[in-house]
């Protein structure tokens, strides 16, 4: 059975020209990895160091310059990729005049999910992250929290295998962040792999079984749980890693 997710070498350069001058900027560098099926995996990493790239190439958005990315061993951004994944960006958007509950349906229907049922799951999921209440808000009113959620409820709207967060807990207040994080956990229990990137490091060594730390867009180190129990936290061993480069 292959891995949800692998990235096999892989390298993305963006270029950029200005006035006649093309500038390459690594987004990544040879990276290797792999997410079990089941598992939940922590990306760790100062801003501009290549976690939201890495999310980008898995959902292919953005293609490897060199190296190789399969999600249950497909190609990005396939059909059969896509249906298997769900995504929540660090900054979900909306249509300020759209209620939560005619967001979902749009999107559903975007992607193709059966409409037998899926007055049903939407109920389902709008309670899953606390908007029922909201149901019949339009988005425009809604704080960043809120949208927050929002997104979270799209992301787990088709039942996705493998998803996808970045800083899900971003804009959330502490008892939102603890409900997300319950979530979550009763996500993965009922057998979906999670991928996700946060600066909140007590929700990583929290949520997470493993931990991959991005420096300059170079995988530095992988850690499972017992290994920064046994270094003094998740913490010391991530500023410890980071600084020399910062």
């Amino acid at each position: 059975m292959p891995p949800a997710l692998s990235f096999d070498k892989v390298t993305k350069t963006y270029l950029r020209s200005h006035l006649g001058m093309v500038t390459a900027t690594r987004g990544v560098s040879e990276l290797s990895l792999e997410v079990a099926e089941g598992e939940v995996f922590g990306l760790l990493g100062l801003n501009g160091n290549g976690k939201t790239t890495t999310m980008k190439l898995a959902l292919g958005l953005l293609r490897p310059t060199s190296g190789s990315v399969r999600v249950f061993g497909r190609e990005p951004g396939s059909m059969e990729a896509l249906g298997s994944v769900g995504y929540l960006p660090e900054l979900p958007s909306y249509y300020p005049y759209l209620t939560p509950r005619e967001s979902l349906a749009y999107y559903a229907r975007l992607s193709g999910v059966p409409k037998a049922g899926l007055e049903g799951r939407i109920d389902e999921v709008l309670r899953s992250v606390g908007l029922e209440k909201a149901a019949k808000r339009s988005a425009g009113e809604f704080s960043k929290g809120m949208l927050q959620r929002l997104g979270l409820a799209q992301a787990l709207l088709h039942q996705p295998k493998l998803i996808l967060l970045d800083e899900p807990v971003s804009g959330l207040d502490p008892l939102a962040i603890h409900d997300v994080r319950e979530l979550l956990l009763r996500i993965n229990r009922a057998g979906s792999t999670l991928l996700l990137s946060s600066h909140s490091i007590s929700d990583v060594e929290r949520l997470c079984s493993r931990v991959g730390i991005l420096v300059e867009g170079k995988l530095v180190r992988v850690l499972s749980q017992p290994d920064w129990s046994a270094q003094g936290g998740l913490e010391k061993i991530f500023v410890d890693t980071v600084r020399p480069a910062a």
